[in-house]
């Protein structure tokens, strides 16, 4: 895979570089000390991935994100960055943004990136808890079960069953198996949650889910 190193700090775009640079199957293409140039880079240089720090002087990751994805063909995005602030989780995935990365272990990160080439959205541990917290926080445990017909008015009681279940933070094996289904009729299913909802991943579904019992 072909990838783009965004973030201000040259000690991490340097390592970052060695670290991708030695696996086999990851080839850096170019590196980015601004979001602006990271926009440039990732339309002149048709990188598979763009790595994102998001506190960047002038353009900053969340805005240089927003272009790239706004491309016809644009690459994955996935933030590496300082901050797991709930607001900066929620703009980032809802951008459509395939991981959200906390800086710790560049020593994940091309694991983390292979996982988004495989087509699967990345939220480090950290992450995933505060964004399921985003929709906790709506209701204690107990509290009556969303009315996901009201939610989402626009799809099917199976498409709505499986919003829920990607929700949970299940897999589609996961939500094959929880809703009796086939693995393929799952994938159908968030193809056609997708579209109707004008949603770019399944991280998103989960987003929107959440968000709507806020």
């Amino acid at each position: 895979m072909r990838v783009v190193i965004a973030d201000d700090d040259a000690v991490i775009t340097s390592s970052l570089e060695i670290v991708l640079g030695a696996q086999q199957d990851i080839e850096v293409v170019g590196l980015a000390a601004d979001g602006a140039e990271a926009a440039r880079l990732a339309s002149e240089l048709a990188p598979d991935v763009v790595l994102l720090d998001i506190q960047m002087p002038g353009t900053d990751g969340l805005a240089a994100a927003e272009k790239i994805l706004a491309a016809p063909h644009p690459p994955r995005v996935v933030f590496l960055t300082t901050f797991s602030d709930d607001e900066y989780i929620v703009r980032a995935l809802a951008l459509g943004a395939s991981g959200y990365l906390i800086k710790q272990d560049v020593g994940g990160v091309a694991p983390a990136l292979r996982a988004v080439m495989a087509g699967r959205s990345v939220l480090e541990g950290e992450v995933l808890e505060r964004a399921v917290a985003l929709g906790a926080s709506s209701g204690e445990k107990g509290a009556e079960e969303p009315d996901l017909a009201a939610m989402f008015p626009q799809l099917t009681a199976r498409e709505r069953e499986v919003v829920r279940l990607v929700a949970e933070g299940l897999d589609n094996r996961e939500v094959a198996a929880a809703a009796y289904m086939g693995e393929g009729t799952v994938r159908n299913h968030i193809s056609q949650i997708l579209a109707k909802l004008g949603l770019r991943n399944r991280t998103q579904i989960a987003v929107a889910y959440w968000r709507a019992l806020r």
